[in-house]
């Protein structure tokens, strides 16, 4: 008889196989007293140094594969291999107690794990999943216990384990892996991302998957859904079969919108553009016939290395993508760290709550030279196209004005040493700060365009850190709050003949769509993957169904109520 389970959908699609189970390696470890120090010390360096080998494999091929994004988590772990904090404190446990490396390694990773889980901030809990991560490859090196590689895997499967790290993840091969699911994980968890960027079906948080399911048990994993069904009948098999075929056609009549415009049924346009971390990810935006780039996050640039990126560096990156749209608009943010993203060589003081500190803007602002740098290669770049300056996290009109005085001052430094510029670039803001949202009027008089990132906007609004599961349902895009501030955003841009785009999640969710189409959004920037079926929705609704469910939606009292309005009027959603 078969069981279902219900996780969490991570990425879209139905995929039907064999289970593979991926079990770790038992990586126990026994304490060994009166120890040769020295010999154990060389034990882990060797242990060391075959992680690091393994860990820029799997870097290059992720590079090669799916982007630098994604492949910049592996340069994370290979900092973790390098960091003296923790390869010198297991070395000091092995000198000063005589202990085995494998105990000192288990007993420093678990210490260091603890303290970076217990603080109150997302990027440190990602780093202690980065700590675990690598110390059980270098333990397992330690205790010659094999790593089994799925990447070894050349039969149809679908993986099922308790949890998949970026360095599982990268590894898949889609050609034999065809979904997975987990015990545990969200939908914002590297895993989860990185199977939507190899579109391979996946379903996590199931809680129990690995337990219920047997090695070469058949399984069904539902992306679109959540859920897995392991053992399926007959009936299931053959319901999900077609499920299946019905989605690959889904997808095949969503390819034949490639070059078409996006147009509402009673021939409304607005763009649909992608967001994209590096060059690498111009791909996914042509093959997906997105209209431009809504969202080129700078920061990849700065990160995974160990000093800034040149002038030059930052040119040749915006002009390639400059030029690869070919005239289509090209939002360039700028740098954005802090937060969720740290750089370790500008040694930037610990914070209580980085994601309310010095982060973004701010961060810009003071560090005036960095700044001025990037904006200079900016300015060069929109020679080259059609770029559009963004600066986030504005939370007050003189952060913006002060931002645009530094861009016009290096515009008139370039021209006068003779180096040609885009003329007429646009620059706007991010709306993501609730004051914003409210300032919308005094702001539209000053930028050409804003851009609202509801990933923040949200969290802010509904004061619940949206990475955080005991409080991520008050993560609402559709409560009636959001959508009063989103609606007056865009009607302040429209009332000064400005428009407003949108680049958060929000912007590609279905729900979501047809209520952003009637509050009169004019550009919607997503996941290159999300373009098409947003393409395919808007142009079975008019814009005054749509305008006419957005001004009941704003009437109603809870974000259920929303959906349930969008459901009914719109049964693509």
């Amino acid at each position: 008889m078969s069981n279902s389970l219900t996780g969490i959908a991570a990425s879209a699609g139905i995929a039907i196989a064999k289970a593979f189970r991926y079990e770790e390696p038992d990586l126990t470890v026994e304490k060994k007293s009166g120890v040769d120090a020295k010999a154990e010390i060389q034990a882990f360096d060797a242990a060391l140094e075959k992680s690091r080998a393994e860990l820029e494999e799997i870097k290059e091929k992720t590079r090669r594969e799916m982007g630098d994004e994604h492949a910049e988590i592996f340069s994370a772990h290979l900092l973790v291999l390098q960091d003296p904090e923790f390869v010198d404190a297991v070395r000091q446990k092995v000198q000063d107690d005589e202990v085995n490396a494998s105990f000192a390694l288990d007993e420093k990773a678990n210490e260091f794990i603890m303290i970076f889980e217990s603080m109150d901030n997302e990027y440190m809990k990602e780093r202690a999943a980065d700590i675990r991560d690598v110390s059980k490859r270098v333990l397992a090196h330690l205790l010659g216990k094999p790593i089994v590689s799925l990447a070894e895997i050349k039969e149809e499967v679908i993986v099922v384990g308790d949890d998949l790290t970026p360095s599982d993840t990268a590894q898949l091969n889609k050609e034999f892996v065809k979904g997975f699911a987990t015990n545990i994980g969200g939908r914002t968890s590297h895993s989860a991302i990185m199977a939507r960027s190899l579109e391979i079906p996946a379903v996590v948080g199931t809680k129990t998957v690995t337990h219920d399911t047997k090695q070469h048990q058949y399984v069904i994993v539902d992306g679109n859904d959540g859920t897995v069904i392991i053992d399926p009948s007959d009936d299931e098999l053959a319901e999900y079969r077609s499920r299946q075929e019905a989605f690959e056609q889904q997808k095949a009549e969503w390819a034949k919108l490639k070059n078409e415009p996006s147009v509402s049924k009673d021939g409304t346009h607005v763009e649909l553009v992608a967001n994209i971390g590096t060059p690498n990810d111009l791909e996914g935006v042509h093959n997906n016939g997105a209209e431009g780039v809504g969202l080129y996050r700078t920061e990849f640039l700065y990160m995974g290395r160990n000093e800034l990126p040149t002038e030059e560096e930052q040119f040749d990156a915006y002009k390639q993508v400059v030029e690869s749209l070919d005239g289509k608009p090209v939002v360039i943010r700028t740098l954005d760290i802090g937060g969720d993203k740290e750089l370790p060589y500008l040694d930037l003081p610990e914070e209580m709550n980085p994601f309310l500190g010095f982060r973004a803007i701010r961060l810009c602002l003071e560090m005036k030279d960095m700044f001025r740098t990037q904006l200079r290669a900016l300015l060069r770049a929109g020679a080259f196209g059609n770029l559009k300056i963004m600066f986030p996290m504005i939370a007050t009109l003189e952060e913006f004005r002060e931002a645009k005085a530094l861009l016009e001052e290096e515009q008139q430094k370039l021209h006068a040493e003779g180096v040609e510029t885009g003329s007429d670039i646009e620059v706007g803001i991010m709306v993501e700060i609730p004051s914003t949202a409210v300032m919308a009027p005094q702001f539209a008089k000053e930028v050409d365009f804003f851009s609202i990132g509801t990933n923040d906007l949200i969290q802010y609004t509904m004061a619940a850190d949206r990475m955080n599961e005991r409080v991520s349902y008050l993560y609402q895009p559709y409560n009636p709050a959001i959508l009063g501030l989103v609606k007056s955003v865009i009607d302040a841009s429209h009332a000064e003949g400005k428009w407003t785009g949108m680049c958060g999640e929000m912007a590609g969710d279905p729900i979501a769509v047809p209520l952003l189409f009637g509050l009169g959004l004019d550009e919607f920037s997503m996941s290159a993957t999300s373009v098409l079926p947003a393409r395919s929705q808007l142009s079975k609704m008019t814009k005054q169904e749509a305008a006419d469910t957005a001004a009941e939606a704003l009437k109603l009292s809870t974000a259920d109520e929303v959906q349930q309005l969008v459901e009914s009027r719109f049964p693509m959603a």
